[in-house]
């Protein structure tokens, strides 16, 4: 009987590792990074563009600007903070959002003071930030 355990052993010991190089061989090979015909790999500039997708800070981004030029800067920002609290996930980007925000407002009344007046306290200064750099 331990004879018989020893030649199982002895031929696992031998065909198990063949066997896992071979596998992993196989699988590496059939994933897409692995150079296939170049046809298969080019894209023209339109395919790129259509399978590209807003990030979600990029989304909200574009939502609040069209916010603020339907409405005022008031509500864009008040949605802004609404956002945030739903994800935290978007507070790192809550600066950039409202600085562009406040350049926007400046663009759209044309006047750093009439934009200031929508200030906020969201995402600390940035809005002020976004108007004094519309300058």
């Amino acid at each position: 009987m331990n004879q018989a355990l020893r030649h199982i052993g002895r031929t696992l010991a031998i065909a198990l590792p063949v066997v896992l190089v071979l596998s992993g061989t196989l699988a590496v090979s059939r994933v897409p990074w692995v150079g296939g015909p170049a046809g298969d790999q080019m894209l023209t500039a339109s395919s790129e563009e259509e399978q590209q997708e807003l990030t979600p800070e990029a989304a909200l981004q574009e939502r609040l600007l069209v916010t603020l030029r339907q409405d005022d800067p008031t509500a864009a920002l008040t949605a802004l903070q609404e956002a945030v609290d739903r994800d935290p996930g978007l507070a790192p980007h809550c600066g950039e959002i409202a600085q562009a925000l406040g350049e926007a407002a400046v663009e759209k009344y044309g006047s750093t003071r009439r934009a200031q007046q929508h200030a906020r306290p969201v995402c600390d200064t940035s809005y002020a930030s976004g108007v004094a750099a519309a300058n």
